[in-house]
């Protein structure tokens, strides 16, 4: 979605917003959002764990979080408006993005103020970006160090590593052979080491592959296209099927309230 961002609108100016869903700007009225974005020029896109940031020439960054179903879509005004359309930003190419969201989970801001990591300062908690930062072993080891909880829910604690989501969390420790359910300050050096590499590795592939399109079809990029990553999903959506490396079958289970899938025989 960022590299998208940066191909099809960096150097456009907004040139109207239309609000229709509060909720959606919910951390500022709509005529805040509206005045604070219009007349805007987007001058960056970056990202930062599962927030997209798109910078403004007047020092502000357009920050927005697709959550569950949210969409993002760069398209034309004439085009039919989908359902759950939230926020319209229309772009002086003549081009639109539309934020679309049925469960209205997702949302944008406009965010004035940055703090000293240079991240608004709404994001300040979020932890690392083990795509944009380094995530050496060492930082990883420290950051697990004494903690009880499982390996799962310390991957998907966004104040301690920020971007993996239930998914990619499955990915990466099955990558690492590592069971989701191991006490996450319970890993040697060189289990701290698979890991971290696992976690660069399965993200970046990710990424390349334009993420993962699940049945539901929600996950598109800007132009609406399906990614392609989950056709390489070794064991996320696989339960009762062989395990990609050792041929066990997959197993699902409940762990910190969300799906956990691993092999039972190859993740230690």
């Amino acid at each position: 979605m960022r590299r998208g961002l940066e191909r099809a609108v960096i150097g456009r100016r907004v040139d109207g917003v239309v609000v229709t869903g509060k909720r959606t700007v919910r951390r500022q009225s709509p005529d805040d959002f509206v005045t604070a974005l219009s007349g805007r020029k987007l001058s960056e896109a970056g990202r930062h764990g599962k927030f997209l940031l798109v910078g403004l020439d007047d020092g502000a960054t357009l920050v927005a979080h697709l959550r569950m179903s949210g969409q993002l879509l760069l398209t034309s005004p004439a085009s039919p408006l989908p359902a759950h359309t939230h926020v319209r930003i229309g772009l002086d190419d003549g081009t639109e993005l539309r934020f679309v969201d049925p469960r209205t989970f997702g949302e944008l801001f406009v965010a004035a103020g940055h703090g000293p990591s240079g991240l608004p300062v709404e994001l300040a908690a979020l932890g690392v970006d083990p795509v944009r930062e380094r995530l050496t072993p060492a930082r990883l080891a420290r950051l697990l160090a004494g903690r009880r909880t499982s390996l799962k829910a310390a991957l998907l604690d966004q104040h301690l590593i920020a971007g993996i989501g239930n998914l990619y969390a499955d990915e990466i420790l099955h990558r690492a052979r590592l069971r989701p359910d191991r006490a996450a300050g319970s890993l040697d050096a060189d289990e701290s080491r698979r890991l971290a590499r696992s976690i660069r590795a399965v993200l970046e592939r990710a990424v390349e592959l334009r993420g993962s399109s699940l049945r539901d079809a929600r996950y598109v990029d800007l132009a609406g296209e399906l990614g392609d990553y989950q056709r390489r999903h070794a064991v996320y959506g696989r339960a009762g099927e062989p395990c990609r490396r050792c041929g066990t079958p997959v197993e699902r289970a409940r762990l910190a309230g969300r799906s956990a899938h691993f092999c039972p025989s190859c993740q230690r």
